[in-house]
């Protein structure tokens, strides 16, 4: 439910989602500072073959293979041989098989285009955090940019295999990954990994205090890359922001999946919110 008064607040609207947690919460300081495990409702109950497998796995690379092979044959991924291309129709060999590395290779590419809008319209599904900008600002809606955001979450080029249901495994798997086999070096806790991001668009993101004083709040895009590493993040803005992002919203971190996936190689993509961050200036 929206009222008029907040229809220029999308962070104020209600969404409902899939995880069991009121959004409002879940985009707060209170829960960043206090997080708990997440899980999309009924994920792993209808993969449970591949959970029971991965259980079984000795370390992160014999995971990921697993996961990779798993979602080949669950969503029909796999190139086809040239003998059973030759049995396809003209459609069906043209047909444009959206998954999973597609998408985040073009969230690595532009996060305002297209894949971008699909992987933010996921989290918008199923955390019911609503973004904040894509392309320009989302702030009144209507309004042609919540069009063209509509529009570009919804195509069907990206919705013809299930492409939700393969997110919500790749952020499971993420999950699962991440409590078995804890990322190095970044972990202050079992609940926090302590990331950086570099940003030119400071001003508009805060909500709380000044980034001279280095101790403030910031309100980040329903989904937002993070760097491993404090260098890594000065190469994409003046200023550098450190957070402590909850495990819980983190979902792909670097070598979890194998091959080039995001642009950068020390990139986590994590669910946005309000953040208390360190800032410093590059």
């Amino acid at each position: 439910m929206v009222h008029d008064d907040e229809l220029d607040q999308p962070h104020r609207w209600y969404a409902t989602n899939l995880v069991g947690v009121p959004a409002r919460l879940l985009a707060s300081t209170a829960f960043n500072a206090n997080p708990f495990p997440l899980s999309i409702a009924g994920t792993r109950e209808a993969h449970a073959g591949l959970f029971a497998l991965l259980d079984g796995s000795q370390d992160l690379n014999e995971a990921r293979e697993m996961f990779v092979h798993y979602l080949l044959i669950a969503f029909g991924l796999r190139k086809p041989e040239p003998h059973e291309i030759g049995a396809m129709g003209v459609a069906e060999q043209r047909r444009w098989r959206s998954n999973w590395r597609k998408l985040l290779q073009g969230w690595g590419m532009d996060a305002n285009g297209p894949a971008g809008a699909v992987l933010k319209g996921w989290v918008e599904s199923r955390f019911g955090l609503v973004p904040g900008f894509h392309k320009a600002p989302l702030a009144r809606f209507p309004s042609p940019a919540w069009v063209a955001y509509l529009e570009e979450k919804s195509a069907s080029r990206y919705h013809n295999n299930n492409i939700h249901q393969q997110l919500d495994l790749l952020y499971e798997f993420c999950q699962w990954a991440l409590r078995r086999f804890p990322l190095a070096g970044s972990a202050s806790s079992e609940r926090h990994l302590r990331l950086w991001r570099g940003s030119t668009r400071c001003e508009e993101q805060l909500i709380d205090g000044r980034l001279q004083h280095r101790r403030c709040t910031m309100r980040l895009n329903n989904l937002v890359s993070f760097s491993l590493s404090r260098e890594d993040a000065a190469c994409f803005g003046d200023w550098i922001f450190e957070v402590q992002m909850p495990a819980s919203k983190v979902l792909v971190f670097p070598g979890l999946l194998p091959g080039q996936v995001l642009q950068g190689e020390q990139e986590v993509l994590a669910l946005g919110g309000d953040y208390k961050v360190l800032a410093r200036y590059a």
